[in-house]
């Protein structure tokens, strides 16, 4: 029985560019009917940003946005930009039926399943049959990481903060490039060196 086809207004909400999408979903399958990037520091809030995308269109019924930051309830306030986002308030301002949020790299490690073959590029083979517990790591604005608990059967995703972890360095110029910014910053996290400002 072939599953029933859902139009989904999606997102993925950075410190530097928000992409929003109007997606065909099917089962783990997914068409793009409309698609648009912006730079997200060109907005004051990302209603206004989502205003400019659903201009004179429809409003799927179901919305979801993957959010750099960590998601209290139903709100983020997002740790790159200074937007505070709220589920209820934007369901009800532009109609949506039910809209979600969740971590950014929660939301990338939920749509794994959809991958196929040639989405994916092997680095270094691992062990044939291997199972257990996996992580997703993504630098950009910040440092993301999003963990997979494996139960035996299959994944179940959840959101972290290890990006804002401390810097734990391990060999002595590790250690120097500590101490110089220590000198900077109060806290050296592993987001401070391999993201954002860290390029």
């Amino acid at each position: 029985m072939q599953a029933e086809s859902l139009t989904v207004l999606g997102g993925d909400i950075g410190g530097t560019k928000t992409r929003l999408a109007v997606i065909e979903v099917c089962g783990t399958q997914l068409r793009t009917v409309r698609e648009q990037s912006y730079a997200s520091r060109d907005y004051a809030t990302f209603d206004e940003l989502l205003g400019d995308f659903l201009n004179n269109s429809d409003v799927p019924a179901r919305a979801a946005f993957g959010i750099a930051g960590p998601v209290q309830g139903r709100v983020v306030q997002t740790t790159n930009l200074p937007w505070r986002i709220d589920a209820d308030q934007l369901q009800a301002k532009f109609a949506i039926g039910r809209c979600s949020l969740l971590n950014d790299l929660e939301a990338t490690a939920s749509g794994l399943p959809a991958l196929g073959e040639a989405d994916l590029l092997t680095l270094h083979a691992g062990t044939a049959g291997a199972s257990g517990n996996a992580a997703v790591i993504a630098a950009g604005t910040g440092l993301g990481e999003a963990g997979l608990f494996w139960d035996g059967r299959q994944y179940h995703p959840f959101a972290t903060e290890g990006g804002h972890t401390s810097f734990s360095p391990g060999d002595e110029m590790e250690m120097a490039l500590l101490r110089h910014l220590q000198q900077r910053h109060a806290h050296v996290s592993w987001e401070r060196i391999v993201s954002g400002p860290g390029w």
